[in-house]
């Protein structure tokens, strides 16, 4: 018997043997079917992760059991609550409160402000009849031969007679006068010289007074003519140096770059008003001097204006000379002509009539305002 089962034991090994070989086969038959290889694939992923899900539960009974240990250990101390505090607030504060966060604060504006003079006052040209003119008269000193100049290009054109006969002389102020004015030339660090006279008699008084000009002496100038006719005092420096085109508001930036300086405006008795307004509105700080003098020429040497068609002036100094040395001048036929808003005002005030006035829109220049006349005047 002890045979028989040792047989029968036999055949169940073998087939149990068979049994688990099967399969074996048959994943070997289906080597390069991809469906079957990517189920087993997830069966062994399944079976690996098994285990590691096996080894971190007594990690976590560990760490439990540490944490009981403790909190025998050490007792935890009981932390109470803290309860916020009710603050009472009025209902007008909330009311200031709201208002303050509902106010937007106005961001600084980076641009700078625009300079604007006030616009000057209109002034009005006679309708007086537009007579032909042959004689024209210029309150101006007679130009250098070989110089141009438009008056005499007139002449030319319309065949006309002119004379030039400077109105008004400047006379420079001497250093007696200037120290009564009180003003120190050294405390100011820049100037600001708007035409060449000013310059001289910058220079002048400087010299008179026995004052050194420092180098660090700063010039802004009108234009570039003024800039350059500084070569004739001092050595010409960039740096130091600045100048428009013809009117002081191109002076705006490079002088509020400069506001910390002093400025000192060199001029005569008869000053611009748009000049010491624009600085008036730049808000520096600056001192008017006068270093010179317009004074009325001796106009005897001319016997009678009523040979004029046309009288020319360019500054309310010139009107003046006018009355001062004809106080019995009749305007009758003769033509005024006036340059700027102060001496056409003050022909106004004379009780004169104005018939061509300069600078406007369509003539900015004097000798274009005189031709656009003579274009009707002298038609025939």
């Amino acid at each position: 018997m002890s045979a028989k089962k040792k047989l029968v034991k036999k055949k169940l090994v073998k087939k149990l043997i068979k049994k688990s070989k099967a399969p074996l086969k048959k994943a070997s038959v289906t080597k390069n079917k991809p469906k079957a290889v990517v189920k087993k694939a997830k069966v062994l992923s399944k079976k690996i992760t098994k285990p590691k899900a096996v080894a971190k539960k007594p990690a976590k009974k560990q760490v439990k059991v540490i944490a009981k240990a403790v909190e025998k250990a050490v007792p935890a101390k009981k932390i109470k609550p803290v309860k916020e505090k009710k603050v009472l607030v009025n209902k007008i504060i909330k009311e200031n409160i709201e208002k303050v966060v509902a106010v937007k604060r106005p961001r600084k504006s980076s641009k700078k402000p625009v300079i604007t003079l006030p616009p000057p006052p209109k002034i009005e040209v006679s309708n007086y009849p537009k007579n032909k003119i042959k004689n024209i008269l210029i309150s101006q000193p007679k130009p250098a031969e070989g110089d141009k100049n438009p008056y005499l290009e007139l002449a030319k054109k319309y065949n006309l007679n002119i004379t030039f006969r400077q109105f008004i002389k400047i006379e420079g102020l001497n250093s007696q006068d200037f120290r009564a004015q009180r003003i120190d030339i050294l405390e100011h660090g820049a100037v600001i010289l708007t035409s060449r006279l000013s310059v001289d008699h910058y220079f002048r008084i400087c010299n008179e007074m026995r004052i050194t000009v420092p180098e660090s002496m700063k010039y802004f100038c009108i234009n570039e003519q003024t800039a350059y006719y500084l070569q004739k005092y001092i050595q010409y420096r960039k740096r130091k140096i600045f100048f428009g085109h013809g009117t002081i508001l191109d002076l705006v930036d490079v002088i509020r770059k400069n506001k910390d300086e002093k400025f000192l405006l060199p001029a005569s008795d008869v000053t611009k008003e748009q000049i010491v307004d624009f600085l008036d509105e730049l808000k520096i700080t600056y001192t008017k001097g006068t270093f010179y003098k317009t004074v009325s020429a001796n106009l005897s040497d001319i016997k009678s204006l009523s040979e004029f068609d046309l009288l020319v002036f360019f500054t309310p100094a010139g009107i003046k000379s006018l009355k001062q040395n004809f106080p019995n001048f009749k305007q009758g036929g003769t033509r005024l002509a006036a340059f700027g808003y102060a001496a056409a005002l003050l022909v106004k005030e004379l009780g004169c009539r104005l018939d061509i006035f300069a600078p406007n829109p369509q003539n900015p220049s004097m000798s274009g305002a005189i031709e656009s006349y003579l274009k009707e005047s002298n038609k025939r």
